[in-house]
């Protein structure tokens, strides 16, 4: 027995020397996707990934933040992942994962409270009023600080739709400690990134300064699954991520929230057509699938550096479903793993690379200078 356990012991050094070697030091992303109001998909992914994480590193305090160089989301993923990485002012999240899982379930009937039209009035509508208080209070220290993109542990990017430009604008930490005119509060981004046409109505938000202003729709409509854009930033802001010359450098961990649309419920109108709810869903989980798919078809030749959580239509719950892979070609494939399992086995890697060693949120004594010819 004495030789077997150190044989074990054996092998798990040499185990975590390889994996290290391999690992090298890959930039680390986090991604979390749009759509629905509860985030189940994502908020059981990320307290098992912060669970998985403590347990490895015997650390009761140990945050997702702690293992990941940037994180992206839209919509009810921003919301979460804007959580993840909010600044409580000593350099440390303001909530856990498992935290910010519960304030979304606590306060989905605030954030997403329906509102009377009338009795001619079909559509569901839902409160601007009530999620802007939920928001704020969410984003607020307890010091009654009001926190903007620049306090952040972490970068953070959260896309939304532009109606004054007519196109995407894309928040981020990188542009807001560059130009106070790109420093959006936080509570405002969230709320930008949620505005669902079918739903609420365009969010006008203005930068810290109020020389920047933005007309926004949910980010849903052109970024449901950020991950594209997440990766994209990264290999172009050598300012933060000097390291990074290709895929090859990035270790990628995208999280869905379940599909807005099944086949066997999808439903024609009497003339034939599909419905405008049914139209918002479908391009939602085509946007997260397209991007899936070409993130899948770029890390094709390092499929590991790649994982993509997202619920399958099983029944099962998320952890217990065995995970799907794009294939490099087009398709899918179920695999063995489930997404339990995949997210532990990236926890391994993360934990034996160490944490991340990207600055936290830049000093509030940092001067800020203006962007050079725009963002």
């Amino acid at each position: 027995m004495e030789l077997s356990k150190a044989t074990l012991e054996i092998f798990s050094k040499l185990e975590q020397k390889w994996l290290y070697h391999c690992e090298g030091k890959k930039t680390r992303i986090l991604s979390i996707d749009g759509g629905g109001t509860s985030a189940i998909v994502s908020c059981a992914a990320l307290v098992h990934l912060e669970d998985q994480i403590r347990a490895k590193t015997g650390d009761s305090n140990a945050a997702i933040a702690d293992f990941f160089d940037m994180v992206a989301g839209t919509g009810i993923g921003a919301l979460v992942a804007a959580m993840l990485v909010a600044d409580g002012g000593a350099g440390r999240p303001l909530f856990s994962a498992r935290e910010a899982a519960k304030f979304v379930e606590e306060k989905e009937a605030e954030l997403f409270r329906a509102v009377g039209g009338g009795i001619f009035r079909r559509r569901t509508r839902f409160s601007g009023k009530s999620m802007d208080k939920a928001l704020k209070g969410a984003f607020r220290r307890d010091d009654g600080t009001i926190l903007s993109l620049k306090d952040t542990c972490k970068p953070l990017i959260v896309p939304c739709f532009d109606l004054n430009s007519a196109a995407p604008f894309v928040f981020s930490r990188a542009d807001a400690t560059e130009s106070l005119s790109f420093d959006f509060e936080l509570w405002k981004v969230i709320r930008a990134t949620s505005a669902t046409p079918s739903f609420f109505n365009p969010f006008k938000l203005t930068s810290v300064d109020g020389k920047t202003s933005c007309l926004a729709l949910d980010g849903g409509l052109v970024m449901n699954n950020p991950t594209a854009a997440a990766v994209t930033h990264v290999l172009h802001n050598k300012r933060d991520f000097p390291s990074v010359t290709g895929v090859d450098d990035l270790l990628v961990l995208s999280i869905g929230n379940g599909p807005l649309t099944r086949p066997a419920k999808m439903k024609l109108t009497r003339g034939g057509d599909c419905s405008t709810g049914a139209v918002i869903g479908i391009a939602l989980d085509g946007i997260s699938e397209t991007i899936d798919q070409i993130l899948g078809n770029a890390f094709c030749w390092n499929p590991n550096d790649y994982v993509r959580i997202q619920a399958n239509g099983s029944g099962e719950a998320v952890l217990a479903e065995r995970g799907v892979e794009a294939l490099p070609f087009g398709g899918k494939r179920l695999l063995t793993e489930t997404n339990g399992q995949r997210i532990g086995g990236l926890v391994q890697r993360l934990v034996v690379s160490g944490k991340t060693s990207l600055p936290p949120s830049p000093c509030k004594d940092t001067a800020v200078s203006p962007l050079v010819n725009g963002r």
